[in-house]
């Protein structure tokens, strides 16, 4: 049995410090300060008049953080299980824009909003939570009709790879990347929560979906063993 929402939203409020640092806070991901960028960039030019954005799965507010150093003054919406998590998120996004601010501490499952509410949606470390391909659907459905005509979201996160020996390659090398970051022991934990709680689903899943949703182009930024950063234009 996975984690339930709450073991998941019990783990997230006793790591708000870790989440807090816009270099290490998501340090158990390859090539996180770089998709960070990148995210951030390629959301700011291809939403360059951006007024609102929903980051799902905010943590401590790293993304939205990076955004708002290309997009000053949006309006954001944070969602996270977690409220320590909204809490800090808030109080670090709410000093770096002259936007409102507003938090919600819940499931982005059981979250709906009206039609083309935001400019941008960011996701990061977060989808690999759903469990079920009408999960999948209908989350990445709600992205597509939350979003105004011309508006974007951006992913990264831990994805899989539907052919087996591919992914005993990538996790050889992510654990290898662990191990070198903090030893053995904490290559063993990450990899054990990742068992736990997490299921990811392959880039090319994800991708495909985006476009039967609706998206327009779906484009890699970064791909780097087990982790990718990707996203898709609304029409």
């Amino acid at each position: 049995m996975k984690s339930s929402v709450d073991e998941i939203r019990r783990r997230f409020d006793a790591d708000v410090e870790r989440f807090s640092n816009l270099e290490t806070g998501q340090s158990a991901t390859v090539d996180a300060p770089l998709a960070m960028a990148l995210v951030a960039e390629t959301a700011a030019a291809v939403t360059p008049h951006a007024r609102h954005v929903l980051d799902i799965g905010c943590g401590a507010g790293n993304y939205t953080l990076k955004l708002l150093e290309r997009l000053p003054g949006l309006d954001a919406t944070l969602l996270d299980l977690s409220r320590p998590m909204l809490d800090r998120a808030a109080e670090r996004v709410g000093a770096a824009t002259t936007g409102r601010v507003t938090t919600l501490q819940t499931d982005v499952r059981e979250t709906d909003f009206p039609d083309g509410t935001f400019d941008v949606v960011l996701a990061a470390a977060v989808l690999h939570h759903l469990r079920t391909d009408a999960e999948w659907e209908r989350v990445f459905a709600s992205i597509f009709r939350w979003l105004r005509p011309g508006g974007s979201v951006w992913v990264f996160d831990l994805v899989a790879s539907p052919l087996p020996a591919v992914q005993s390659v990538m996790w050889r090398h992510y654990g290898e990347y662990l191990a070198g970051f903090k030893g053995e022991a904490y290559r063993d934990a990450v990899f054990a929560y990742i068992e736990q709680e997490d299921t990811p689903a392959p880039l090319g899943y994800q991708l495909d979906l985006l476009a039967r949703t609706g998206f327009r182009t779906p484009e890699v930024l970064h791909k780097h063993l087990c982790f990718a950063a990707f996203g898709a234009v609304k029409p």
